[in-house]
């Protein structure tokens, strides 16, 4: 389905667009069916894993999972999703035309799990030679304000790119503060089930913990236009082209004025990103008061 005019004007200023229930019923039942498929396989995890993100007081009988990784490689159902028309048409809109698959992630943010965001940008952990590149969030259940639903500050994403180190590591947010009075304009991209929201890759944006007594599943597919390429990192360019959803592979890298941050050193025993903003200075979200 492609973008009217107005919604394409919408993403361009303000770094985000959500079309409320986008997706059909059937769609969204498939979608359940895996996350439960998901979520019962886990029960047998004791530790965060190749798949897993486990959350704190993880239990047989009461899963904590905060993130599935790489979704797609999990179930056939996020598979086709990822490559369907219904999500490749509005990307393609945004992208100019062409577009590659990126990676995917399931965020389930469940209650008490300590999956709370900090402020941060997508770039500043995968800087590409453009800056066109973004990411659909799949609302698979009713999302509201006390979900802890992803947060947003229009038009951050025509601003600095903010440094995510601390201490010379790279803990994946920035610093809160360097935001100033910027977080009052946050809104919150919230949506009944079948909902999207797409976002700019340089949208600084983030969420607070779970308060509601259900767990939040978004399912998040990241996109990039065909002539962006990353930054140091070197693909296999055969697996790299086999992404490609819409257009040719090319070879030419169109480069813009974009800066650039090279998001290491890494701790390399920090491997969630809940986890590694454990170090951010104020942390924004350990506030419910602040989102409100």
């Amino acid at each position: 389905m492609s973008l009217t005019a107005g919604q394409i004007s919408h993403y361009r200023e303000h770094g985000y667009l959500v079309l409320e229930r986008y997706l059909d019923e059937v769609t969204v039942a498939g979608l359940r069916a895996a996350i439960v498929e998901l979520n019962d396989a886990a029960r047998t995890v004791a530790a965060s894993n190749a798949v897993y993100d486990i959350g704190p007081g993880h239990r047989p009988d009461s899963p904590k999972v905060r993130r599935v990784k790489h979704p797609h490689l999990r179930h056939p159902a996020f598979n086709a999703l990822m490559r369907s028309v219904a999500l490749v048409d509005p990307v393609a809109d945004l992208l100019g035309g062409s577009v590659r698959f990126d990676h995917a992630k399931l965020n389930f943010k469940p209650p008490g799990a300590k999956a709370a965001v900090e402020w941060h940008q997508d770039w500043a952990f995968y800087p590409h030679t453009n800056d066109d590149l973004l990411a659909v969030g799949v609302m698979v259940e009713d999302c509201g304000k006390d979900n802890g639903p992803l947060m947003v500050i229009p038009g951050s994403h025509r601003g600095p790119v903010f440094d995510h180190h601390r201490n010379g590591t790279f803990i994946g947010a920035l610093d809160p503060a360097e935001l100033g009075d910027a977080r009052e304009r946050a809104v919150a991209l919230t949506g009944p089930a079948g909902s999207i929201s797409i976002h700019h890759v340089r949208t600084v944006h983030g969420s607070r913990e779970n308060e509601s007594d259900s767990r939040r599943p978004l399912l998040l597919f990241s996109y990039a236009a065909v002539d962006a390429f990353p930054v140091y990192q070197r693909p296999d360019l055969a697996e790299f082209d086999a992404r490609i959803l819409r257009g040719a592979p090319t070879r030419e890298a169109r480069q813009t004025a974009v800066p650039v941050r090279i998001p290491y050193p890494r701790d390399p025993a920090a491997d969630s990103i809940f986890d590694n903003q454990q170090e951010v200075q104020g942390r924004s979200f350990g506030n419910a008061a602040e989102m409100t």
